[in-house]
């Protein structure tokens, strides 16, 4: 939209929420918090690799890092095991065969200067990359986002939603500069380790596997409770989230109703469920490591232990081993557990980045916003005809809000829809704008469905302005600015002027370029309706729709904005949704909407004498009661 107001059904037209399955929208604190494994792990990984490998270049640069830091790391040993075989026992006496020792030490000198600056690049290349796939996959997100359709975000908590776009790709991001080098370097570690103790003695490397298969039947045992622990605590984070996210915007009301202590206390039992899932994640987490490294001791002291037994016995099928090769034997038994032993250490990791990768899948797998819309029509060329033909609508199945609702609004007149709560005034300008679909019936605008029209050419063509007014944190000429991008800025403070919105902004000491807080809560909420309505007036549209568009101001801006009203409205359509009627009376045609259809419809001198709906709802405002 060019009006830069949100596009959410309000509270009145809405039926209860209903979130789905995330944390963010259980609807409350005290929900429980399904703890189901992830429902597609191997796709959700598929999934966050294609992101990974877009950057083919950085994928290539850190394998051939870590093959560098691999072999020289595996080259080590060997070295290490050939200088202790430069050391003899001859004759009773020690002989060294010096030369070859310090071409050895040498070498492992070089060795370790080029893995440790290896190292140093790996790292870099690993945030590198981490951080180019957070970025692609952040900016898919966010660009999924923008093309929801507005049930999904009446539907879903926003903490919810901004967790995902936080706290799980920041796990994501973690997981990547973490564990993706770890897992390259533990697969090439574990084939050049089993090589080279293959290379020294076959029958020792059959030895060194024999915990193998106790390493993967404790670490499947130890996944399958680590798992749904990790699930659980993205989950409540996400509900916390939600929970301070609303905290936070209704904190007024909060304090206004004395509700602090309930509100500390719903938030302590879900802070508390998140601690002790948080605690037993850790728990599990932490108990793989030492798991394994107790495996990787246990295959130490047998490979020292056969080692030393065919040392000492020397067997035909097997080649003659010295102190030498044992040592180096032995570091390669260390090196072959030690991948075992990260992957079980770094599994948390990719266990929660899993989580969050696939909180993050589930909103891009959302189907987006329906737009079928193939005509041609320009803005420009809308005149504003409207009509509603046999509209049944419901936000959820079984409960209508519009059953049957015929209405039509010729172009350039002036409609007002009153009625009581709830009875479907707002909805009408929701189906219009089509951010809702309806469920049948056709709606029209100068003959053409609105379906048939793009969505960007009938939103562009209306502006709205809401009771609840949305300004973002930029300057006030930014928010005016926001309902027509390439106006200058005689423009703006035209639009200004005409809003009345040019008396407050003047008297700011940066006026114009004043940025606003957040949500524009340093002004009042007349001022921020004032600049709303100038918003509205610099969009020019050819449908305008009111929604209580004064109701926030002091009864003589209210009469100045009316007058402006009156130019403004001159030769538009305008959809004026009314609950004060007295800033109706002058309107073409006052629509009463009652049961989710058109119950009266003319001026208001002829519905006053029907003494029908208008007349009661006319009566009781005036007499005093809340209507």
């Amino acid at each position: 939209m060019n009006n830069g107001q949100p596009r959410r059904a309000p509270a009145n037209d809405m039926p209860p929420l209903r979130p789905m399955g995330g944390p963010g929208g259980r609807g409350g604190p005290n929900a429980r918090v399904n703890a189901e494994k992830p429902k597609n792990a191997s796709r959700t990984l598929g999934r966050l690799l294609s992101y990974i490998g877009k950057s083919k270049l950085l994928v290539a640069c850190l394998v051939i890092i870590m093959v560098i830091v691999t072999v020289t790391d595996l080259l080590g040993p060997a070295m290490q095991g050939a200088a202790i075989d430069t050391i003899r026992i001859t004759d009773g006496g020690i002989t060294v065969d010096m030369p070859s020792m310090v071409r050895y030490l040498g070498i492992m000198l070089v060795l370790f200067i080029i893995s440790a600056s290896m190292t140093l690049f790996q790292g870099f290349i690993a945030a590198k990359l981490s951080q180019n796939t957070v970025y692609s996959l952040r900016n898919d997100l966010f660009r999924k986002i923008s093309r929801l359709p507005i049930k999904f975000t009446d539907t879903h908590k926003h903490g919810d939603i901004m967790s995902r776009m936080t706290n799980d790709v920041e796990n994501v991001s973690n997981a990547i500069s973490q564990s993706i080098s770890a897992l390259i370097s533990s697969v090439l570690t574990l084939i050049g380790a089993f090589s080279f103790m293959v290379y020294y003695g076959w029958v020792m490397a059959l030895i060194a596997c024999v915990t193998i298969p106790m390493t993967i039947t404790v670490s499947a045992k130890l996944a399958k409770f680590m798992r749904k622990y990790f699930v659980r605590r993205q989950k409540l984070l996400g509900q916390i989230n939600g929970q301070v996210e609303e905290m936070v915007t209704s904190y007024k009301t909060v304090v206004a109703y004395g509700k602090e202590k309930k509100a500390i206390e719903d938030f302590g039992e879900t802070s508390g469920r998140l601690r002790k899932c948080s605690i037993s994640a850790r728990v599990w987490g932490s108990i793989m490591g030492p798991c394994m490294n107790f495996l990787g001791n246990f295959q130490y002291v047998l490979i020292a232990a056969f080692g030393g037994f065919f040392v000492l016995n020397p067997v035909s099928f097997m080649r003659t081993l010295t102190i030498g090769n044992i040592q180096s034997m032995l570091q390669y038994s260390k090196k072959f557990t030690r991948p075992i032993n990260e992957i079980a250490n770094q599994y948390a990791n990719i266990l929660t980045a899993l989580a969050g990768a696939e909180r993050i899948f589930e909103i891009m797998d959302s189907a987006d916003e329906i737009d079928e819309g193939t005509n041609s029509i320009e803005v420009k060329d809308i005149n504003g005809d409207i009509r509603f033909e046999d509209i049944h609508f419901s936000y959820e199945e079984g409960e209508p809000v519009l059953k049957g609702l015929d209405l039509s609004v010729k172009a350039g007149q002036k409609i007002a829809i009153v009625g009581a709560t709830g009875s479907g005034k707002t909805t009408i300008v929701n189906l219009l704008t089509r951010f809702y679909e309806i469920d049948s019936g056709k709606i029209t605008v100068d003959g053409i469905d609105i379906k048939d029209m793009p969505k960007e050419t009938l939103r562009r063509s209306i502006a709205i302005v809401l009771q609840d007014t949305v300004l973002f944190s930029d300057t006030i000429r930014a928010n005016i600015k926001y309902g027509r991008e390439d106006a200058d800025e005689e423009d703006i403070r035209k639009a200004a002027a005409f809003a009345k919105a040019d008396i407050f902004i003047e008297r700011l000491p940066e006026g114009y370029d004043r940025v606003l807080a957040e949500s524009g809560s340093d002004l009042s909420q007349g001022q921020r309706q004032l600049l709303s309505i100038a918003r509205a007036v610099l969009a020019d549209p050819k449908i305008l729709i009111l929604d209580e568009a004064t109701s926030s101001v002091d009864t003589r801006t209210e009469m100045h904005i009316q007058q402006a009203m009156v130019a403004l409205m001159k030769n538009r359509t305008s959809l004026i949704i009314a609950h004060r009627l007295s800033t109706i009376r002058d309107a073409d045609v006052i629509v009463v909407i009652k049961d989710g259809v058109v119950a009266e419809a003319g001026d208001h001198d002829e519905l006053l004498s029907l003494g029908g709906e208008y007349a009661k709802l006319y009566s009781s405002q005036f007499a005093g009661v809340a209507t």
